[in-house]
């Protein structure tokens, strides 16, 4: 009787100390299951984070896009013959491009500067110039970085209207702010 309940006294010592042993590894367990929950739930966040992040980058893209559409539908200075001075009517287009660059000093803008057909191809060049130049110079006074500024001179290269009637010449002397 002696032996049998030493034996059964070993069996329940190993029993117990494998029970332990199981606890412990299952305390394990739930002390990773823990952290990788906190884990989990801080890659959620960050995600969360991440997407509130990128819908608002779009919303600003969205934004970005409607304010430069509205621009380019006006976005067209006219000249007098022979002239390079921008005319007081066009102060709230230039002022309205003005506050969209110093808002936005990643947008870059190219100033066309076109003349009618009148006077030789040289002198066009020089005048469609000098037209561009202005109308940087009237953004650049406004506080536009000269470095989102480009110019360019088509002279009478590329008329907005075909035709030899005043009003032709008219519409093809003109600056033009391209995006």
């Amino acid at each position: 009787a002696k032996s049998e309940e030493a034996e059964l006294e070993s069996v329940l010592k190993t029993y117990l100390t494998e029970l332990n042993d199981v606890n412990e590894k299952i305390l394990e367990a739930d002390r990773n299951f823990e952290h990788l929950s906190e884990q989990l739930y801080l890659v959620r966040r960050d995600l969360e984070e991440r997407d509130n992040a990128l819908i608002d980058a779009q919303n600003n893209y969205h934004k970005l896009l409607s304010k430069l559409e509205a621009l380019k539908r006006n976005n067209t200075i006219y000249f007098a013959y022979d002239k390079d001075v921008v005319a007081p009517e066009y102060a709230n287009i230039l002022q309205n491009h003005a506050r969209f660059l110093i808002a936005h000093p990643e947008v870059n803008v190219i100033v066309q500067g076109h003349t009618d057909e009148r006077g030789t191809p040289e002198y066009n060049i020089a005048l469609g110039e000098r037209r561009a130049k202005s109308v940087a110079l009237y953004l650049q006074n406004l506080g536009v970085n000269v470095r989102q500024l480009s110019i360019v001179s088509y002279g009478e290269e590329k008329p907005a209207v075909l035709g030899t009637s005043a009003e032709a010449f008219a519409k093809n002397r003109r600056a033009v702010l391209v995006y």
